[in-house]
């Protein structure tokens, strides 16, 4: 591929076994790739007070089990970036990535963020993308000299609150991670619990149990973001990413693993897709020619 520091063979997003498993196996392959995680890697071994069906490990605590997980990949110099994904572009021959502001260009992909089941706020789904949004970055810039409201479960919301504030014509900004306090001070804040999102062809107003704010847009900034609503046209399945024997999804160079792909939620199924996923990315990677040199 290119000489990009943004440039990559593979990127990984996830970093459950099955995200762990993938960058070990890509890292033995010799291929530059990027492991995108959460603040808590392998949160759900970390709370099992006894694994005893992966094998080699018999009666081993969830906490140690972790530990040997994260020495492993530390060991062979992989680092995780603790960062948010808000959305994913595939590009014909490329598949870019916004992370955090930032573009990141690959070959493959692979999706392993485990389950994620948020609440939706009734009538998110149906205006999605039609002024209901999950990344101020990115689509920002439609809402130039606009009326736009965000509504934050993490702090990191407010630096995307920020960034509107510069372009839009007003923000209304509603927490639901505690007070505010690095807002700009254009920014007004919001009140109460969030109820319903109100339009019916596009996004007109975002109902609380306190008010009701006009806007010409919505974006909701959430811990995170189940993947189906950041990668247009991944066939999902009653919640899980459907992939064939390859780990590989119907999007060309996307592949899945672990948890999002369905049960058995187990740890041994998830390292085991995870090495799947990873072999048949680096298939992938060779077979378009842009494997690192």
């Amino acid at each position: 591929m290119l000489d990009n520091k943004n440039t990559y063979d593979l990127i990984i997003v996830g970093c459950g076994p099955a995200g762990l498993s993938a960058a070990i196996n890509a890292q033995i392959r010799n291929k530059k790739f990027l492991l995108i995680g959460g603040e808590y890697c392998l949160e759900k071994i970390y709370k099992a007070p006894r694994v005893d069906n992966y094998l080699g490990f018999f009666a081993i605590q969830g906490s140690e089990l972790k530990n040997k997980f994260l020495e492993h990949v530390q060991k062979m110099g992989i680092e995780i970036q603790n960062k948010r994904v808000d959305a994913i572009y595939p590009l014909g021959k490329i598949i870019q990535v916004m992370v955090q502001g930032e573009v990141y260009s690959t070959t493959a992909l692979i999706i392993g963020t485990g389950l994620s089941t948020p609440k939706y706020i009734k009538g998110e789904k149906d205006l999605l993308g039609k002024g209901v949004g999950y990344c101020a970055t990115c689509d920002g810039p439609l809402y130039k000299g606009k009326r736009v409201i965000v509504l934050g479960e993490t702090e990191e919301a407010q630096e995307e609150a920020n960034y509107l504030a510069d372009i839009c014509d007003s923000v209304i900004y509603l927490s639901l991670h505690g007070h505010p306090e690095n807002l700009k001070e254009n920014i007004k804040i919001g009140e109460g619990k969030p109820l319903a999102v109100q339009g019916e062809q596009v996004f007109k107003a975002l109902e609380t149990d306190k008010a009701v704010y006009e806007a010409d847009g919505l974006f909701i900034i959430r811990k995170e973001t189940p993947v189906q609503d950041i990668l247009p046209g991944l066939n999902v399945e009653k919640g899980y990413i459907e992939v064939d024997r390859t780990m590989q999804t119907n999007i060309p160079g996307v592949f899945a693993a672990g948890d999002c792909t369905g049960p058995p939620y187990q740890i041994a199924k998830a390292v085991g897709e995870g090495l799947t996923a990873a072999l048949n990315a680096v298939k992938y990677i060779d077979s378009k020619g842009e494997g690192s040199k």
